[in-house]
């Protein structure tokens, strides 16, 4: 396939971490908007995309973009997109998903319905039938509309990427693994250092560090939607993805990863997750109270996501609760925090300002990222 735009999105606020990825796999930029980064490649980057991103939520083929403000003209446009270029015959097509911001074309179900309309005229027109079995493979379409700029891309991924396939069950308030994964890549935590979720809940933030201390790719265990285009993709390219993906575990290597929680029920779960993720002999999980937090060696992080109060009869807890976390952080020997939370007090109970704070919106929740930084460990001699 020729060089194409793809289209990744995630979280808002974080980016800067999905484009470092995307550099990483070795892919240049072309665009980076509030809430995606569109980037290029081929059918190959297509594939690595889906299976090696830790942080974007699925990875769309762009089709085209234009502006639009009248129905008649988004009708048009659509029309004039290559449609039959990517969607065959007998492919299955629909637009799963609108969403306008800050547009004059606000509504989903009236842009949806017209612009299948639209996708059904072209390819008529283009080869020569009035009716589509659409019985082949599926082709989901998705549109944002932002200042009236339509932007249309065709999902490869199918089920969002932070469904990795380990987590089965969650516990209560999950956090999602392409969240979890990129508050952990905001940190200077690497696998040689030791890694703490005092409020793992069903494991979220232990597993993702665990999967990237062994070198697990986040989609090696699933399935994606784009297996099926074999009029774009090659079946090979999917079997080389998945080989060198392979040739990169490592899960014999030893970590210091931890995760407690007062819910013993929960890390019953967060083992059965750690297991089908391939990490369960990299992590040591506990039913233990905030109350308990300990550790023996400086140097450590704790990463994670404690309780909010989203519910009115909870919030009565909080401030306790951020209490005695932070009354056992500080007895933690240099040791570094990375808390995400909407509760607006936490740093008051915690008892310390935050070195850095990062606004993230979690679905549609605002959460801060507050940092509390401790001392970098001395330089490791050569040889060490």
């Amino acid at each position: 396939m020729k060089k194409m735009e793809l289209i990744a999105p995630c979280h808002f606020g974080l980016e800067a971490v999905l484009k470092r990825e995307i550099i990483e796999l070795g892919y240049e930029i072309a665009e980076v908007e509030d809430g995606r980064v569109t980037f290029y490649g081929d059918a190959d980057a297509l594939c690595r995309a889906n299976v090696f991103l830790r942080t974007a939520e699925r990875i769309l083929l762009k089709v085209g973009s234009f502006t639009a403000v009248t129905f008649e003209e988004l009708f048009e446009k659509t029309k004039g997109l290559p449609w039959e270029e990517y969607i065959p015959k007998n492919g299955k097509f629909w637009v799963a998903k609108a969403a306008s911001v800050k547009s004059k074309l606000f509504s989903p179900s009236d842009i949806q319905s017209i612009m299948k309309k639209a996708m059904v005229k072209r390819m008529q027109e283009r080869y020569h039938i009035e009716w589509f079995p659409e019985d082949g493979a599926a082709y989901p379409v998705r549109v944002f509309l932002m200042k009236d700029v339509v932007t249309v891309g065709i999902d490869s991924s199918g089920v969002s990427l932070h469904k990795r396939g380990y987590r089965e069950t969650a516990g209560k308030a999950p956090i999602t693994e392409t969240l979890a994964a990129a508050l952990i890549m905001l940190t200077p935590w690497r696998k040689d250092r030791i890694l703490v979720d005092p409020f793992c809940g069903s494991g979220t933030f232990p597993i993702e560090a665990a999967m990237m201390a062994a070198n697990i790719a986040p989609g090696m265990n699933r399935s994606f939607i784009a297996e099926e285009w074999d009029n774009l993709i090659s079946r090979k390219y999917w079997y080389d993805v998945l080989d060198e993906a392979n040739d990169m575990v490592d899960t014999d290597i030893s970590a210091d990863i931890q995760g407690y929680d007062a819910d013993g029920s929960v890390i019953r779960i967060a083992r059965n997750n750690a297991k089908e993720a391939g990490v369960g002999g990299l992590i040591h999980f506990q039913e233990r109270a905030v109350t308990d937090l300990s550790h023996p060696k400086k140097y450590g992080f704790i990463i994670t996501n404690p309780p909010y109060g989203e519910r009115l009869e909870d919030k009565k807890d909080l401030p306790q609760l951020y209490r005695e976390f932070g009354s056992r952080f500080r007895r933690l020997d240099s040791w570094s925090a990375y808390m995400i939370t909407s509760y607006e007090e936490a740093e008051k109970y915690f008892g310390r300002k935050a070195d850095k704070n990062r606004k993230i919106y979690n679905g549609m929740l605002k959460t801060y990222y507050y940092q509390f930084l401790g001392p970098k460990p001395p330089k490791r001699a050569k040889g060490e």
